[in-house]
């Protein structure tokens, strides 16, 4: 299973500019609304698009969906570490969560 790491971990890690976040929501969602600098990488475009968003395979990342009951953000993390990435979190609350406590978001 995935660590996890919280929106307080989370935020502090994207202001400080240590960790690749990742949106595994994609498309319009992705286009719409999603966390400052987050990069669209849904489960299907992993194995494809990883080595080149993603070419550190040491590098810090977490993978956010919607809220907890959203499956994308830990199918991408699972497969992100099948692939051989070591530093992999999801951040289970998602973007709902993220929103909710008036944090700043981006959009496409």
């Amino acid at each position: 299973m995935t660590a996890l790491i919280t929106r307080n971990e989370l935020q502090a890690s994207i202001d400080a500019g240590t960790v690749t976040v990742v949106d595994a929501l994609g498309g319009d969602y992705y286009a719409k609304q999603h966390l400052p600098g987050a990069v669209a990488l849904v489960r299907d475009d992993v194995d494809d698009l990883a080595p080149s968003l993603l070419p550190d395979l040491d590098a810090a990342i977490v993978t956010y969906c919607s809220n907890p009951a959203c499956p994308n953000s830990g199918q991408v993390a699972d497969r992100l570490t099948a692939l051989g990435y070591t530093n992999v979190r999801k951040y289970r609350e998602g973007i709902e969560d993220w929103v909710g406590a008036g944090l700043a978001t981006e959009s496409a």
